[in-house]
C-alpha cells in the first residue's frame, strides 16, 4: 500500500499546479514559457540519462534509447500534422485543430504521468528507501506537470472546464500506474527504450508546441526574456528534482 500512498501525494502536487495555472491565465505566454522549459529540463536531466543509464545496466549501449527518442519526436510530429491536416482550413476548422493539437499534447503529457506512476511502483519493488526517493523526485516536478498541461489545453483554446478535466486525468494518472505495479513488473530491457520514447515525444511537445506559441503570443521583442524564463524553467526542474533525490 506504501506505492499507493506516494502516488497520492502526486496528485496532489498535480492538481496544485494545474489550478496556479488556472489562476495565471491572463499572463499565459509566460507560463507557457516556463512551462516549456521545464518538459526541456525532464528531457534532458532526467528522461534521457535515465535511459541511458537503463541501457548499460542490462549490459547494452545507448542506441536503443537513442533510437527510440528520435522515433517518439517523429512519432508525435506526424500525429501533430494529421491532427492539424484533418480539419478545414476556415474559420470554425482552426478552432478544431487547435483543440485537437491541445488534446492530443495534453494526452502524451498524460502518458508522461502514468510513466512517473510506473516508475515508482517499480522503484518500490527494487526497496522501500529506493520508492521513497523516486517518488519525492517526482512529486517535487508534478507541481509542475499540473501548470504544463493545463497551459498547453489553455494555449489551444479549450476553455477552463475542459483544462480541469485533463487535469483531473493528468492527476490520477501516477496513482494508475503505480497501481499497475502491483500486478507486473516491467522487464529491464524494455526500460531504457520506453523512456527514450517519451523523452522524444516530450521534446516535441515543448520545442516545436509550447514555446513557439510563447513567443507567438508575447511578439518578437519578448523572445528574450521568453527564452530566458524557458531556462528558468528547466533550471528549477533540475533543482527541484535533486533536491528531492
Amino acid at each position: 500500500m506504501t506505492v499507493l500512498w506516494l502516488a497520492l501525494a502526486t496528485l496532489i502536487a498535480t492538481a496544485a499546479g494545474g489550478l496556479l495555472a488556472l489562476r495565471l491565465r491572463e499572463r499565459l505566454h509566460w507560463v507557457l514559457a516556463f512551462a516549456a522549459g521545464v518538459v526541456l529540463g525532464v528531457v534532458a536531466f532526467e528522461l534521457l540519462p535515465e535511459s541511458i543509464e537503463q541501457s548499460r545496466r542490462v549490459g547494452s549501449d545507448a542506441q536503443p534509447a537513442l533510437l527510440a527518442a528520435v522515433a517518439g519526436f517523429v512519432l508525435f510530429h506526424a500525429l501533430r500534422r494529421f491532427a492539424l491536416a484533418r480539419h478545414p482550413h476556415d474559420a470554425s476548422g482552426a478552432l478544431q485543430r487547435q483543440r485537437a493539437l491541445g488534446t492530443l499534447s495534453s494526452l502524451a503529457l498524460v502518458g508522461h504521468s502514468l510513466m512517473d506512476g510506473v516508475g515508482i511502483g517499480v522503484a518500490c519493488q527494487v526497496s522501500p528507501l529506493v520508492g521513497a526517493t523516486v517518488a519525492s523526485a517526482v512529486i517535487a516536478h508534478d507541481f509542475c506537470d499540473g501548470l504544463n498541461i493545463v497551459s498547453v489545453m489553455m494555449m489551444h483554446r479549450h476553455g477552463s472546464r475542459a483544462a480541469l478535466r485533463m487535469l483531473a486525468l493528468d492527476a490520477i494518472a501516477p496513482v494508475v500506474g503505480a497501481a499497475s505495479t502491483l500486478a507486473f513488473s516491467v522487464p529491464p530491457v524494455l526500460l531504457a527504450p520506453y523512456l527514450g520514447l517519451f523523452a522524444g515525444v516530450l521534446l516535441s511537445i515543448a520545442a516545436m508546441d509550447i514555446l513557439p506559441q510563447a513567443v507567438s503570443r508575447a511578439g518578437p521583442a519578448a523572445a528574450r526574456h521568453l527564452l530566458g524564463l524557458a531556462g528558468l524553467g528547466a533550471v528549477s526542474m533540475v533543482l527541484l528534482t535533486r533536491w528531492a533525490a
